[in-house]
């Protein structure tokens, strides 16, 4: 694995990962543990932070490029098309996540509008925002601006709210979607203010309403009630390691040297997670550093996402392929 921060699971077993070895892409790693690289052939390598598995088999890339980002359409041949390039006319900065809803919505996350991103690893960051692309669509609409470094969210259809994750004003902050036409977010509300060692970064929901929360730096994995009690499921960190960040970021100097460190025993800064395995109660983890996918079994039963029944079309021979 290169760099596999985010993780798609389906219903057939089979698991997307991003891919950031030579001009980016995904892999896919079939149930029986087979691996199969799809490599971008685009113009210029592609750095996919988030990704979204569609019907047909074609994934969602969000680009995290130095200066600039995108969503593009990545195929099983490794052909790739910009879908969505802009936001409110401009151009998008580099791109955390992406997600689909039940309607085909394009959701998206800004970290932040600062280059390079490490100068908003602050308490005080606010350029993150959210944006929605309607089906068929190439420019993006902001519905929620001023966030505090946005990372992960969840698009919670069945209750009206959408999740998300502000890493560096280290809050989860929940919204109520007001318009289901033309999508509109209102009633910011911070559910839970994490303290010293959390930065909030992936984000999954359970069939309870509870969120899961992992935690970059100190390999944390946190479950949260709607009305924000917290309980730790898993940790794997370093005090001296824990005691150097929060000095940093108290100071206002954290940085990539922070955050391209991992001191633990087993963990590579965890970054995401997702519910898989035939009654989504396996949960595997993402992670910055590593080269491998961890995941471990729970007695909870995670949310199905939209994508969890997609049709595989041109995906399905490259799964068979890896399953030989």
């Amino acid at each position: 694995m290169s760099r596999p921060e985010c993780v798609l699971t389906h219903s057939s077993g089979l698991i997307l990962i991003p891919n950031w070895t030579d001009n980016g892409g995904i892999s896919l790693i079939a149930p029986s543990g087979g691996t199969h690289h799809v490599q971008s052939l685009y113009s210029k390598p592609l750095r996919p932070n988030g990704i979204a598995l569609e019907n047909g088999g074609t994934v969602l890339l969000a680009h995290l490029g130095d200066t600039q980002g995108g969503i593009y359409r990545l195929s099983a041949d490794g052909h790739v098309e910009p879908v969505v390039m802009t936001v409110d006319g401009e151009p998008m900065p580099p791109a955390n996540f992406v997600v689909q809803d039940s309607q085909g919505r394009i959701w998206l996350t800004v970290s932040t509008r600062k280059t390079p991103r490490s100068a908003d690893y602050r308490a005080s960051a606010s350029t993150g925002f959210i944006a929605v692309a309607e089906p068929g669509q190439n420019d993006a609409r902001i519905v929620a601006d001023g966030l505090g470094y946005t990372n992960e969210c969840v698009i919670d259809e069945v209750r009206g709210h959408v999740w998300v994750n502000e890493t560096f004003s280290r809050k989860l902050t929940r919204f109520t979607i007001s318009n289901t036409d033309s999508i509109q977010l209102s009633d910011a509300h911070c559910v839970y203010r994490f303290g010293v060692g959390s930065y909030p970064d992936g984000l999954a929901l359970d069939e309870e309403g509870y969120l899961w929360v992992t935690s970059i730096l100190s390999n944390r994995i946190l479950r949260i009630s709607p009305d924000g009690v917290m309980q730790r499921m898993f940790e794997d960190s370093d005090e001296s390691h824990l005691q150097w960040t929060e000095e940093a970021y108290q100071k206002d100097a954290l940085g990539r040297e922070h955050l391209d460190t991992a001191r633990s025993e087993v963990m590579k800064n965890i970054s995401n997670l997702a519910f898989g395995g035939p009654t989504r109660q396996r949960i595997y983890v993402g992670n910055l550093l590593g080269d491998s996918l961890p995941f471990f079994d729970t007695q909870f039963t995670g949310v199905a996402m939209p994508h969890w029944d997609a049709e595989l079309g041109e995906l399905l021979p490259l799964l068979q392929d890896s399953a030989t």
